[in-house]
């Protein structure tokens, strides 16, 4: 392949990625409900990443609960469960780091096997902590049925996907009173949060 071909094609893939993030900032402003925003979010990282699963989990106490997925039949969302630590998601949360695994996942001493879960024979498995305010709330994972590498760019995509989700968590916990509240130019001028911004 030439260099000018594979230039083109990293703009090309560039541009998608922004395309990617523009809808799910998008998703952040509308008045929508959080389950539908996760929905939506799964349905694009599915179509993106082309991969066969893509699984939210949001953390519930000492629990992280299955909120939303691509492949999970409707019984497993809000029933799946395990507590930090358990499993290769549940080790995500605890050490607050990316785990890429790129064959026989299943095979890892820290998975964990639901009986509701197809992808629980999936080969690859690509998982990011889901972040809000530098505190774990949740775990975003993507899987493929077949052996798959997970490139730098696809690993900086989820982790910055489940910051973004983090945000959204934050949002969603707002009613519209305090949102206008915290929106307030006055309240975030007392806060500091604009001070010194014009130095």
């Amino acid at each position: 392949m030439s260099k000018v071909r594979e230039l083109e094609l990293r703009l090309s893939r560039i541009e998608e990625e922004l395309h990617l993030f523009q809808k799910i900032s998008r998703l952040m402003v509308r008045e929508v409900p959080l389950r539908q925003e996760l929905e939506s979010i799964v349905e694009l990282l599915v179509e993106y990443l082309e991969c066969d699963s893509c699984i939210i989990y949001l953390k519930e106490r000492t629990d992280l609960v299955l909120c939303a997925s691509n492949i999970a039949p409707a019984s497993a969302v809000g029933n799946v469960r395990l507590t930090i630590g358990e499993g290769l998601t549940g080790w995500v949360a605890k050490n607050r780091r990316l785990l890429s695994i790129s064959r026989e996942a299943y095979k890892d001493s820290r998975f964990k096997k639901f009986q509701q879960l197809d992808a629980d024979t999936f080969e690859a498995f690509l998982s990011a902590p889901i972040i809000a305010r530098n505190r774990v709330v949740g775990v975003i994972n993507v899987q493929h049925r077949d052996v798959h590498s997970y490139s730098g760019d696809e690993m900086e995509l989820l982790t910055t996907i489940g910051e973004q989700i983090g945000c959204m968590l934050l949002l969603a916990k707002l009613d519209k009173d305090a949102l206008e509240q915290t929106l307030s130019m006055n309240e975030l001028l007392s806060a500091g949060v604009l001070a010194g911004a014009g130095r």
